[in-house]
């Protein structure tokens, strides 16, 4: 079995680009700390697209999918779901408000693990909605000619329960150790709980509401405004080559943790970064309407859609976007990519 120890990470020998990317993770927070005081209806406007965004992303992860209409209705309840993917996003959803708004009456401990994953999966009706699994279950990957192999072994269905209780145990001694830094804390036990895998369905979202989670109790709460979910979306090769990395003797206590930190970091930094380039936009009304636009694709790190620039622009009308878009292609500015409704742009 598993020996959950991070006592590792109190012995002060980190990689240099853990060291750094922290830093510049804590310099960014302050930033937008700072700003979320004086310009509280920005980040009103970024939560409510972030929000979206997240339930999309976390679940298109998953190959639980539908339309951009229907998931803005269901997120912003006004409709209910119709059929079974639709339910998993509404689950998703309300689970997803339930850390946003209570996370300071949340901890990782199993009752709320439980109870999250109770939530998440009541709409479909799940019999182990709320419970550990049941059954033995494997990690699958595919690989292009559609040959399957077992990727990973997570803990038995026998041993969860047992291994459940020393990850919460081992994250609560760590957290109260001051020398264990907790943003370094936080994606070894993310980790630890996708080898457990403690569930029959859903591991895969529960570890991002977990992230979000223990992020927010630890003060870094990026992720109501730039969506968390999405940039593991965006990076999802790399998040889940890191996984296997790390997780390589994950069982005979041989695994190492740092690719999965390097890579967690890097996410939250993006998103970090993210945010201040839509706050430096949605936060100025006095250059105009057209160099907003610009700037918005062009500082973004991630293509963006004419509705994400709508949503961060509420002001602009979709007419003026539209043609700022199409002058800034024809200059070779931007690229576009996608076609339809799924076309995105970047910055050329």
């Amino acid at each position: 079995m598993h020996n959950f120890d991070y006592s590792f990470l109190d012995n002060g020998m980190l990689p240099a680009g853990l060291v750094s990317i922290t830093g510049d993770i804590y310099a960014l927070r302050v930033m937008a700390s700072n700003r979320k005081e004086q310009f509280e209806n920005v980040f009103t406007e970024l939560a409510a697209v972030a929000k979206v965004q997240s339930v999309k992303c976390s679940n298109e992860i998953e190959g639980i999918v539908t339309t951009d209409d229907r998931i803005n209705e269901i997120v912003n309840r006004k409709s209910a779901p119709l059929n079974h993917n639709e339910q998993e996003i509404a689950g998703y959803s309300d689970a997803l408000a339930e850390v946003h708004t209570g996370y300071s009456d949340l901890d990782f401990r199993e009752s709320d693990i439980l109870r999250l994953h109770a939530v998440m999966m009541s709409l479909v009706r799940d019999p182990l909605a709320g419970k550990y699994k049941t059954n033995d279950n494997d990690i699958i990957e595919e690989n292009v000619n559609g040959r399957r192999r077992v990727r990973f072994h997570p803990t038995s269905a026998e041993d969860t329960p047992d291994e459940m209780e020393q990850l919460v145990l081992a994250y609560r001694e760590a957290r109260d150790n001051p020398n264990i830094n907790q943003l370094l804390l936080v994606p070894c036990v993310i980790l630890d709980f996708l080898c457990i895998h403690p569930f029959r369905d859903g591991n895969g979202r529960m570890s991002r509401l977990l992230s979000l989670l223990l992020l927010y109790r630890n003060g870094f709460d990026v992720g109501k405004y730039i969506s968390f979910e999405e940039q593991i979306n965006i990076r999802k090769g790399n998040y889940y080559d890191a996984l296997k990395r790390s997780s390589d003797g994950w069982h005979e206590n041989l695994n190492d943790y740092s690719d999965f930190i390097m890579e967690f970091l890097t996410t939250l930094y993006i998103c970090y970064k993210e945010l201040d380039n839509r706050f430096a936009v949605v936060g100025s009304r006095k250059i105009t309407k057209q160099a907003r636009v610009e700037a918005v694709v062009l500082n973004s790190l991630t293509p963006v859609s004419k509705s994400d620039v709508t949503k961060i622009l509420p002001d602009v009308s979709p007419t003026t976007i539209e043609a700022v878009l199409g002058q800034m292609l024809k200059s070779g500015t931007v690229r576009k990519i996608g076609s339809g409704r799924s076309t995105k742009y970047i910055k050329n």
